[in-house]
């Protein structure tokens, strides 16, 4: 089964359930997460190892399997992991050295006895663990727990107006807020209806819609072996600026225009006979200027109601 989180996000950044389902596994999950692990006949494994080389010998060699899971009571993953193994010894810029990686499901590596650190990444998800090969006898088989789950983002404007997803972007932060009162980024610029694999836990998403002042902000909950989709409520709608010499006339071109909030400021500037813009819900005045004249018009944007603002030209 796939367990798969519907969501609405209000505009106010409440997080609302509206339905969560459990649905039968597509043909391909988005998360790769439910499948067993089959024999690693058509896997692709590579390793190297510079500790090996020369003096090492087969018999020096032991062998480690590493398998994840995305909980605890999950079967292995075979297919979107990509494997590292460092050495714990950081170099003289102070990191850790790559020693051998590995992608697809559950890995092989052929290491000398020591100590090392062996990451796994599913996505943004991941998990790490210190790892002691002996001089003599076998190693345990490593299993890892990503407590990791997924989430599938978009949005709409007002009730179920629908956003191009060309002029959508989406932003995930973690939860905490640091000293200086920012939010460390996890992943930029997300694109709608894209698969983000994620470690279980609260995550801090903003949404932007255009380019001006349309930004929701809300925290999402992701869960463990759960695909959750979100859709966000976008209290905002988009508009075509227009100086016309009478109601519904053509635009007039070479008109440079200013769109100011109802406290003043200046929240777009642009260019054009017709220019197409986004704004949050509420009062704004749209200012004209055309052959050294100024012209202007109050309005109100309506959450979801796409329109034509006019200005007309007055003599």
């Amino acid at each position: 089964m796939r367990a798969t989180r519907h969501l609405t996000v209000a505009a106010n950044a409440v997080l609302a359930v509206v339905m969560a389902t459990a649905t039968p596994a597509l043909a391909q999950d988005p998360l790769d997460s439910f499948s067993q692990i089959t024999p690693q006949k058509s896997s692709k494994l590579t390793s190297f190892n510079p500790l090996v080389t020369g003096a090492a010998s087969p018999a020096d060699l032991r062998s480690v399997i590493c398998e994840a899971i995305l909980t605890k009571s999950g079967k292995p993953m075979q297919h979107g992991l990509t494997w590292r193994v460092f050495s714990p010894i950081p170099d003289a810029d102070g990191k850790l050295p790559l020693l051998a990686s590995s992608e697809g499901g559950s890995a092989a590596f052929q290491l000398v006895p020591g100590e090392y650190f062996v990451n796994v990444a599913f996505g943004r998800a991941g998990a790490t663990k210190k790892l002691t090969v002996p001089q003599s006898g076998s190693v345990d088989k490593q299993v890892m727990v990503l407590d990791a789950g997924g989430i599938m983002l978009n949005a709409v404007s007002g009730s179920d107006v629908r956003i191009p997803p060309e002029e959508l972007s989406f932003s995930v932060y973690s939860s905490e807020v640091r000293d200086d009162g920012e939010r460390s980024l996890v992943v930029a610029d997300i694109k709608p209806n894209t698969v983000v694999r994620l470690n279980a836990g609260t995550y801090h998403v903003v949404s932007d819609y255009g380019t001006v002042n349309a930004v929701i902000r809300a925290d999402i909950q992701v869960e463990a072996g759960k695909l959750t989709e979100a859709t966000i409520q976008h209290r905002a709608a988009k508009l075509t600026l227009k100086l016309v010499s009478e109601p519904g006339g053509e635009a007039i071109a070479d008109t440079a225009w200013s769109i100011l909030t109802a406290s003043g400021d200046v929240v777009s500037e642009s260019v054009g006979a017709f220019p197409t813009i986004v704004l949050a819900e509420g009062e704004y005045t749209a200012v004209a200027r055309n052959k050294e004249k100024i012209f202007q018009r109050d309005f109100t944007v309506k959450a979801g109601e796409n329109t034509d603002v006019e200005v007309l030209l007055t003599h």
